[in-house]
């Protein structure tokens, strides 16, 4: 079997010790590549990398030849509830840049995946989406959901994920859910009771 290695706060080890990773590690306090190089000394086989900027040049490098490097975010660019010009400024210059001669040498490949750029695509998209379904069903894949916010709440949705507290995926409804509904409309019926009195 292959390591499986993931990177998170402590405070998600277990989820990911439940999902299949075999060794966490924090990012926040641990050297991740020293880690992982203690587990597979001559380096990994895939990479999937959300976070961009100088932790691309990491994963590229953590990479055994014949490795693959899957690019598929850049929340390092994400410096927080504020804007930080000089941060993002920072990250910006510190991505990860090769050329193909560069690649050829290394015997190392990277890809990109933006689903927002895959619109012309829905024939792969379905294919994908159906695959997906089948797995979900067959229960291979099971998606963790960590909340579910009303639209009128992406504020509070969006903090949670800056704040890095949720475990697996942020929601967003076009309503409240069923529970809230009914005591708001409790609420109503009470305030058009008072206003006939």
């Amino acid at each position: 079997a292959l390591p499986i290695c993931g990177t998170a706060s402590t405070a998600k080890h277990e989820f990911l010790k439940e999902s299949g990773v075999a060794h966490p590690t924090d990012y926040r306090t641990t050297d991740y590549v020293e880690e992982v190089r203690k587990i597979s000394p001559k380096g990994v086989d895939i990479v999937l990398d959300p976070l961009g900027g100088s932790d691309t040049c990491k994963a590229f490098n953590l990479l055994k030849p014949m490795g693959k490097l899957i690019l598929y975010g850049s929340a390092n660019l994400l410096t927080g509830q504020k804007k930080n010009l000089m941060a993002l400024a920072k990250t910006w210059w510190n991505q990860f840049s090769i050329n193909a001669v560069q690649l050829l040498h290394a015997n190392k490949s990277v890809c990109g995946f933006h689903l927002g750029y895959l619109d012309g695509e829905m024939e792969l998209i379905n294919e994908v989406v159906t695959n997906l379904l089948d797995l979900y069903k067959e229960g291979k894949i099971k998606p963790k959901i960590d909340s579910v916010w009303p639209f009128e709440q992406v504020g509070d949705a969006m903090r949670q994920m800056q704040e890095k507290k949720n475990v697996g995926k942020v929601l967003l409804v076009p309503e409240a859910p069923k529970e809230e509904v009914k005591e708001e409309e409790g609420k109503s019926e009470d305030k058009a009771e008072k206003e006939k009195n």
